[in-house]
């Protein structure tokens, strides 16, 4: 077609997400297979790549905008403008999970936290006791520097005892076929209590110039 060289792309096509040092097509495709295609960065240079009309052009791009353009009949066209995001993401998933305390009271806030390191390519998801009610808010930081960590911070507000029980994370790549997942166990009482138990009798005799101890177990 003279009039529009270039298939119309869709939305989705036009934002293209690549792991760090994978290569990607910018898929910019003529409805004429001979024509010759030029790509060009946002700096309005040219960018050599490999061509194939009914792909695009195909290589390791940095991040950035480009576009493609033609020339059909002496008339110049360009294409949709194309904006590839560069994400880390390593083959391994180190994942930790932290709890600020794991023993609360009825009425107390649990804080759990799971962290991906060197990963922004993540699924994750948790499972936990109030998990069925929806019981908890789950926050995201996405943190760049100095390294990059994904932090999950999930919040049971109101603690019950119902709440007592396993706190699980489970990261999964989303290109790769691996995962990891963490847990920690979450114990929540009714009410506060100190237990005392004494390792010696309601009376005790001691030498003259003798040491002795006095044992407490304290829970």
């Amino acid at each position: 077609d003279p009039d529009m060289p270039f298939v119309p792309s869709i939305p989705e096509d036009q934002f293209i997400l690549v792991e760090e040092g994978d290569p990607t097509i910018i898929p910019c495709r003529t409805s004429d297979p001979d024509a010759q295609v030029t790509l060009i960065n946002s700096l309005d240079k040219a960018v050599f790549a490999f061509y194939d009309s009914k792909q695009g052009f195909i290589g390791n791009f940095p991040a950035g905008s480009y576009t493609c353009k033609t020339i059909v009949e002496g008339v110049e066209f360009k294409s949709d403008e194309f904006l590839i995001y560069i994400l880390r993401a390593t083959s391994q998933l180190p994942v930790e999970i932290e709890a600020l305390k794991t023993v609360y009271k009825t009425g107390e806030t649990i804080v759990v936290t799971c962290v991906v390191f060197d990963n922004e390519v993540v699924n994750l998801q948790w499972n936990y006791p109030g998990k069925v009610k929806e019981k908890g808010l789950i926050k995201l930081d996405d943190i760049k520097v100095p390294s990059q960590k994904l932090v999950y911070t999930l919040t049971i507000p109101e603690a019950s005892v119902k709440d007592t029980g396993d706190y699980e994370c489970t990261a999964r790549h989303a290109t790769k076929e691996v995962k990891e997942n963490k847990k920690v166990v979450i114990t929540v009482h009714d009410k506060g209590f100190v237990h005392l138990e004494p390792q010696f009798g309601p009376l005790e005799a001691v030498n003259l110039h003798e040491d002795k101890n006095f044992v407490v177990d304290v829970q």
